[in-house]
């Protein structure tokens, strides 16, 4: 909502996710697999790859790798509770479904939702507003240039440059 009433700098830009999963035995474990590329703000891409305990797992850690490296506080970010749920069982698989995340950050907890006939497109709105909406809180509690200086600062005092 804040998107469409206020227009804000974009933190970053998708260019693109692929995610796979892939069972090759009955006794077998699920591999799960994802890769983001994202265009920040300065220009610069990022292309990362994650392996996950399913599908959203995967995308998470993948979206966080590309993100952590301009945004360090994400680390910060937790996941605390994620629901799907089938907005119109008439159409069987082919349905819409909306999924819940419920998120925090060790100082507040927030929701996001992602709404989709894709359960991993549904997933991966709701793990994006979940990180926009941290970094606004980042932005409102030091000011702009203030939320990227303490989050180079945060980077730089665990070793990261």
């Amino acid at each position: 909502m804040r998107r469409n009433l206020h227009p804000f700098e974009r933190f970053f830009r998708l260019i693109g996710f692929r995610v796979t999963d892939e069972k090759r035995s009955e006794e077998g474990h699920t591999r799960c697999e994802a890769t983001v590329m994202i265009e920040a703000p300065d220009g610069a891409v990022e292309h990362t790859a994650a392996e996950g305990n399913g599908p959203v797992n995967a995308l998470d850690r993948a979206l966080r790798k590309a993100l952590t490296k301009f945004y360090p506080s994400i680390e910060k970010v937790q996941l605390h509770d994620y629901k799907v749920r089938v907005l119109d069982g008439t159409s069987g698989t082919e349905s819409r479904v909306r999924v819940l995340i419920e998120s925090g950050d060790g100082e507040k907890r927030w929701g996001t939702v992602g709404v989709s006939h894709n359960v991993v497109e549904a997933s991966w709105q709701a793990l994006v507003d979940s990180v926009v909406y941290h970094l606004l809180r980042q932005e409102e509690k030091h000011g702009k240039r203030g939320a990227k200086a303490a989050a180079s600062a945060s980077g730089k005092a665990k070793g990261q440059a």
